[in-house]
């Protein structure tokens, strides 16, 4: 019955996720490829985003390599909502949104291990005014980049295994502006929109080794190679009546252009933790992304360069009592984290910069160490100088990872 339910929930999440979602009101999406989602799940968010912890039992969306420490089928949904305020020199609000993070699925096969799933990869929502001459422009934008991904790993000695993430991204994204003067009838409307395809690796490798009878040292490292995608654009622009009660088309026209591909940049994190399983842990990351050789879809943009970007990341775990019969509390996983990212993007000539702490909770539910996980984060990105925007965020994250045993040989009919 679990498998079933399993595999139709696979299924059904799955086909509805193959919809563009956006998953951010951000006005930095605007950018590039929109805003680049977090690939982990909720346990990792938790802890700052880390990936260095791999166990039996957790699926380890960051390194392919933790597949091969699977000992159960495990299947992994996660989702989060997005609280922040968006604020300037000139005003503020507050926005929301919701998203589903991953679905995925690990499967252990002795010294190998496989998984696959489905995330989406970057995010584009947005709509803000910006003055022009004699009147004002709306940007507007929505889509974002999917990915679908197929993992293998192996365990070369009980402390040492590598691991490879076969990537499929895909996805649309559109962008709208739309300019109405003052002393104009009718505003103009130009609408872009791109398709988006193309294959990407992400190879890692994991190290333990218990240096004392109880203390376990961990390594970790991961390598995405720069890739090209290809964009498949469509351009419009058209006359349009703008009222009261929303935008009417008056004359429109398809404008030739040409298909791109653009460079995605390749990225490197290094991982190392200290922990005595099963009890407590603590880990640091390290990872930079050469977003200075990011290229743009269609168009390019006034004051926006790209620099490389990084981010540190700090975190740990602690569990009382992980097999505690008489208290469920000391069973329950208590994780905290914070994190540093240089972005690589920098408008008018000031860098994009995040930072955030979060903290959170795994949670047993049923049997065969299924959990629930809940994790929180506060945080900030941007600044309001040099007419910017900074955005003031609360995440909330939830997830569940079920686990069951499957390919056993019955004793019974």
């Amino acid at each position: 019955m679990f498998r079933k339910i399993v595999i139709g929930l696979f299924l059904l999440i799955a086909g509805s996720t193959m919809l563009a979602q956006e998953g951010t009101t951000s006005p930095y999406s605007f950018y590039g490829i929109g805003s680049l989602k977090f690939r982990g799940t909720a346990e990792n968010r938790s802890m700052g985003g880390i990936g260095v912890f791999t166990d039996s039992i957790h699926i380890n969306l960051q390194n392919p390599a933790g597949y091969a420490g699977l000992r159960l089928v495990n299947f992994s949904v996660g989702a989060s909502h997005k609280a922040q305020k968006q604020k300037s020199d000139t005003g503020s609000q507050n926005t929301s949104s919701t998203s589903l993070d991953y679905l995925a699925m690990g499967i252990p096969m002795g010294k190998f291990g496989m998984g696959f799933g489905l995330l989406p990869y970057t995010a584009v929502g947005y709509d803000f005014y910006s003055e022009v001459p004699d009147g004002l422009t709306e940007y507007s934008g929505s889509g974002g980049l999917n990915k679908v991904f197929l993992s293998l790993a192996y365990q070369v000695t009980p402390e040492f295994s590598l691991g490879v993430d076969a990537n499929y991204n895909f996805g649309k994204i559109e962008n709208t502006a739309t300019t109405q003067k003052s002393d104009l009838q009718y505003g103009t409307q130009i609408y872009n929109s791109s398709d988006l395809l193309g294959f990407s690796f992400n190879f890692g490798a994991l190290y333990k080794k218990m240096i004392t009878d109880k203390l376990e040292l961990t390594g970790s490292v991961t390598y995405s190679p720069g890739t090209s995608f290809n964009s498949e654009n469509f351009r419009r622009i058209g006359t349009v009546n703008i009222s009261p009660v929303g935008i009417t088309p008056i004359d429109e026209r398809e404008v030739a252009v040409d298909d791109t591909d653009f460079t995605f940049p390749s990225q490197l994190t290094l991982g190392a933790g200290l922990s005595k399983p099963k009890y407590w842990g603590i880990g640091v990351e390290y990872t930079n992304q050469q977003t200075s050789n990011f290229s743009n879809r269609t168009f390019t943009i006034d004051q926006v360069t790209y620099k490389n970007a990084s981010k540190f990341k700090l975190g740990g775990y602690y569990i009382p009592n992980y097999n505690s019969f008489g208290n469920y509390f000391d069973r329950v996983v208590y994780r905290a984290g914070a994190r540093f990212e240089q972005t690589g993007l920098a408008v008018n000539g000031q860098d994009i910069n995040e930072f955030g702490i979060s903290f959170g909770l795994g949670l047993p539910v049923g049997r065969l160490f299924s959990n629930m996980n809940l994790g929180f984060e506060i945080g900030k990105r941007g600044t309001t100088d040099f007419e910017l925007i900074q955005e003031n965020f609360f995440n909330t994250y939830l997830s569940f990872s079920l686990n069951d045993r499957w390919f056993e040989k019955r004793l019974y009919d």
